[in-house]
């Protein structure tokens, strides 16, 4: 087997590994012996592909990042599709399942972590969320240049809101995914409400 695939291959199932890890039992437990355990391989393969634990994790959340990435190209091509408000609650829906909020409690727990990530991503901001927020900015920056959102809306700001309020809606229940599309819908309306009826949507 080729050298290349062959650690392609390792790293996945060690990134798998880690997410079964962590949405089992949370960042506290996140172990390099606890993923090499969950893998199934010996304690040596995670350090032949990452210099150190905190350098696994920090590509375990730009994994996570890149698939934000890609939900923003498919977000801004809906622009003018649609209702705005319909397709930003589709997009929270789906951007908050149980495994990126414990990415975002993973990268709150760990001050090392959150570090190596602001070496190559924004030095602000909680990382995930950070991106998640410049998709629905970027989203309804193109809803505004179509007329479909008031013309002086501040998209940073509304995303923001919109981001913040996804996140307490999905992390404040019993079950992380305890939110319901309905409860996130009526936070949309509410916080696009002025931006919406000042263009007659």
């Amino acid at each position: 087997m080729p050298t290349g695939i062959h650690i392609r291959d390792a790293r996945q199932q060690l990134f798998v590994a880690a997410e079964r890890v962590l949405l089992r039992d949370g960042p506290g437990a996140l172990t390099s012996r606890a993923v090499t355990a969950e893998a199934g391989v010996a304690k040596g393969v995670l350090h032949r592909h990452f210099p150190d634990f905190d350098a696994f994790l920090a590509e375990l959340v730009r994994d996570r990042v890149a698939r934000v990435g890609d939900q923003a190209a498919l977000l801004r091509a809906a622009a003018g599709i649609g209702s705005v408000a319909g397709n930003v609650t589709s997009a929270l829906t789906e951007l908050f399942d149980p495994l990126v909020l414990a990415i975002v409690s993973l990268v709150v727990f760990r001050d090392e972590l959150r570090a190596r990530l602001r070496e190559t991503g924004p030095a602000h901001g909680i990382p995930v969320l950070t991106e998640a927020s410049a998709m629905l900015a970027a989203y309804l920056t193109g809803e505004r240049e179509l007329g479909r959102i008031a013309a002086d809306a501040d998209a940073e700001s509304l995303a923001l809101s919109l981001i913040g309020a996804g996140h307490l809606l999905y992390a404040g229940g019993d079950r992380l995914d305890s939110a319901e599309p309905e409860d996130v819908g009526k936070v949309v309306n509410a916080v696009l409400a002025d931006v919406l009826q000042r263009t007659g949507s």
